[in-house]
Parts: structure tokens; sequence; C-alpha cells
């Protein structure tokens, strides 16, 4: 439980004009950038309470307070409470780091769903979160490799002007003149994520005793080993190779080119890209075709990935997207993918299926093959929410013709029955489900802030077509 004195540093307060919340939120990423990452499974337990405890405690004083206040005096209040329970979220996740701050990205996914100063703090943990003072790198960084980087490059900045959950990036400059950024992870990252994922296990134990545990801790393996895997930069560098040898010039698609003789498992150097993440290049206000236009060429990416690459881009946020002055996109950041293997590459075939034709039969077969669910627990109600809720999914691509993504009410419409779903424990799937549930909500949520209108189904016929695939046994 909270001590007095955190309950009262709860209780929601007026802030002075001299001392606005962005003072606040900026002393607090300045403290965050001189803590290392907290290793122990049990007091990174302790920290994910407490914060717990303090969120809770704002809202219980928020709630008191409106007992005595008027409404306009509420609604400010709550506006202050949301904003003050998010600050304390951003300031735990970015203390935390790892598989926690990827937790903070998820919640920021949700614009107009969770409560708007909530998603604009936690924004900041997509490419904006607090980092790591160089004094708590140089010692791993020189050892990775082999020189101090001041040595090595024409230009190396120390401060990184990037941040998220695994490493930071810095800038520097070969001593050929090509810019470049090196992705250094923080140090212990990957022994913090294997702590975390036994803390959710811990989460999880009242599972133990349903007839669904097995497919339960399945998938928390599979979470653990993808979040492992993208503690890799070596298998990082060997992706973004493969995915870049898949775009051409005129597809207005940049993935960065690796330095591999300045890379290592910790340290990834690749060309910079120069331009503006998502949120910025949607604040200056783009026209409808332009902001068509970038959507348009992130779907075109996915698909490309998807079809002719086998792999499932997982890291959807807007702090991977770029948007250069020209155009075009660059996608940043391909640590977290799903190899399509024999087995999935089948049950995709199965997918593509009701993805084109849109008939509730087809829908009902490809739920039935991916969730592994005896007949008989096929109940009346599992059959129509996973029906529903793949039919939000697939409506777009099988409808064809210009789709509003920006339309609020199909946004939440697939956030409520994801959580009817989860409410009612029909979460039994391939173990790879929970990662490609939270792409699908990253790039639906992307396509939502750009309030993107085109036509995706004639995008995936396209780079359907270029494989040669098969499908004449359905069209």
């Amino acid at each position: 439980m909270p001590s007095l004195a955190q309950l009262l540093e709860s209780f929601p307060e007026t802030h002075d004009a001299d001392a606005p919340a962005d003072a606040a939120l900026s002393e607090m990423i300045d403290s965050t950038a001189l803590r290392p990452v907290p290793l122990g499974r049990m007091r990174r337990f302790g920290l994910l309470g407490t914060l717990q405890a303090k969120i809770a405690a704002a809202y219980l004083f928020y709630w008191v307070r409106g007992w005595f206040t008027s409404a306009a005096e509420r609604e400010r209040l709550l506006a202050e409470t949301h904003w003050k329970s998010a600050a304390r979220v951003l300031d735990s996740m970015s203390y935390l780091r790892g598989a926690a701050m990827k937790v903070g990205q998820t919640l920021a996914n949700f614009p107009d769903v969770a409560p708007r100063a909530f998603v604009e703090t936690l924004d900041q943990l997509h490419y904006d979160a607090p980092p790591m003072h160089w004094s708590l790198l140089a010692e791993m960084v020189r050892n990775e490799l082999g020189d101090d980087p001041q040595q090595l490059f024409a230009r190396f900045e120390q401060r990184a002007f990037a941040a998220a959950s695994l490493g930071q990036v810095h800038r520097a400059e070969l001593r050929s003149g090509e810019e470049v950024v090196l992705k250094i992870q923080y140090p212990g990252i990957a022994r913090t994520i294997r702590e975390d994922m036994r803390n959710l296990l811990l989460f999880l134990l009242p599972s133990r005793l349903s007839k669904d545990w097995e497919s339960v801790k399945a998938q928390a393996d599979d979470l653990r080993r993808r979040l492992e895997l993208e503690t890799d930069y070596e298998a990082e560098a060997a992706t973004l190779t493969a995915v870049r040898s898949l775009f051409r010039e005129d597809d207005g698609i940049v993935v960065p080119r690796v330095h591999s003789q300045f890379s290592t498992p910790r340290i990834l150097t690749m060309d910079r890209i120069k331009g503006v993440h998502l949120d910025e290049f949607v604040a200056r206000g783009p026209t409808q075709e332009q902001r068509n236009e970038v959507a348009k060429r992130l779907i075109r990416a996915w698909y490309r990935m998807m079809y002719s690459g086998r792999l499932l881009y997982l890291d959807f946020h807007p702090g991977n997207i770029m948007v250069l002055d020209d155009g075009r996109v660059g996608l940043l950041d391909f640590g977290m993918m799903l190899p399509l293997n024999d087995e999935l590459w089948t049950l995709f075939h199965v997918i593509d299926r009701a993805l084109t034709t849109g008939r509730r039969e087809d829908r009902i077969a490809a739920n039935e093959m991916w969730c592994d669910v005896d007949r008989d627990a096929w109940t009346a109600d599992r059959v129509e929410i996973t029906d529903a809720y793949a039919d939000w999914c697939w409506r777009a691509r099988y409808c064809g013709g210009e789709f509003d993504f920006g339309d609020e009410a199909d946004f939440r419409e697939g956030v409520d029955l994801f959580a009817k779903m989860a409410a009612r424990r029909y979460t039994r799937a391939k173990p790879c489900t929970p990662v490609i549930c939270r792409s699908q909500f990253g790039w639906r949520s992307i396509l939502y802030r750009l309030r993107a209108k085109f036509d995706i189904r004639a995008i995936a016929e396209s780079e359907v077509k270029a494989t040669g695939w098969d499908r004449s046994d359905y069209l």
C-alpha cells in the first residue's frame, strides 16, 4: 500500500502558470537520464506495483474532490489527473525501459480511445523517451566497438537524439562524410526482459486452472522469445539487409543501409534517414492527398514484406515512421519481425481466402484453424464475436474501394470487439497471436491518425500478383 506521503503526492494539484506541466515533465526526463536500468525481478515487480497504487490514489482523490466542486472545476481536475497519471506512467516506463516500456507504447496506440492527455504524454515513449546519459553507456560502447567512438568517427554526438524501449540513437558522421546513426542498446536490457516476462507469468497464474493455460503460456513464451531476439542487433542487421532488397527506388519506401563494420550484437550503425516523424507530419497540416499517399506507401511496404519477403512487420508505431521532404516514407526498427514459416504460410493461405472473398463461412473456417479449439468449444457466442472481430480486421480489404480509416466509430468497434474477446477468455490461438494483434492495431492506429482514405484492396492485389500466388480456386 502507498504511504500517506505518496497518497498526498498523488493528490491532483493546480499547476502554476510559472510552473507548467511541460516544465515538470522536462524535469522528470532529465532525472530519468541519470538512472541506470533497474535490475532484479522483485525490484521491477515492486516498481510496477507502486505505480499502480499511485495512479489508483490519484483517481480516488479526484473522485472525492469532485463532491465539493462545480462541473467546470471537476472537468479541469479530471484533465489534470489524466495528465499526472500519464506522466507517472511515462516516468516509470522510461525508468524500467524494456518490455515495460513497450506496454506504454501499446497504450499510446489508441488515440481517442484512451484519454487524450494520457495518449499525448505516452506518445513520447515511441521516439522521444528520456535517453540514458552517456556516462552510463560509454564503457559498454567502447568494449563493443573496440575504441572510443570519438576516434572511430569523424563526428559523434554523445547526446542521444532519440530513445525508445531497448536502446537509444546517436548521430555520427563517417570519415567518408556519410551521415549515420548508432542504435545503442541499454546495458542489462536483455536481462530485464527475462525478469519482466517471469513477472508476467505471476499475473497469469489464475489461468493455470483453465483449459487454455497451455495456449496462454505458449503465447507468453513466444512474446518473450521475440523480445529477446529484438536485443540481438546482428539479427536485426540481417533482417534490415533482406528487407531493403525488397524495394525499388520508385516505390518511395526507404529502408536504411547497415554499416556492418561499426555494428555489433548491441550496436547497430545505419544510414541516417532525414525526415520528420509521423505526428510532426500530421501537425503540419498536409492535404488529404498527401496523407493518403503516405498511408498507401506504408501499406505497400507491409504487404511487400508479407507476400514477397514472408515477413510480418510487428512494430508499427509513429516512432518507427519517417516522412521525407520529397514524400517518401522511411521505415525504422526491424528487431521485432515474424518470419512466416511453412506452417504459418499455409494458414495465411486460408486467411487470404477470407480476406479476398469476404464470405462469413471463410472467416469462420480461418478462425477455427487459427484458434485450434475443440469443435464442441465453438459456442454460438464464440463464433459470433470472433467472426465480428475478423470482419472488422478484414472488411476494408474484401470490400475494396475507398475506405475511411479515420472513422472513429470504426476504430472503436475493433477495440471493443478485442476487449470483449479478452473479457470472455476467447484467447486460445497460435502462440504468435499477441504480437500479430499488436501489429494490427499499430497500423490501424497510424492510418487513423492520418485520417487516410484509400483503396487498400488494390494495393494488396498488386502485391499478391507480383508473387505469382495461385488463387484460382477462389477467385
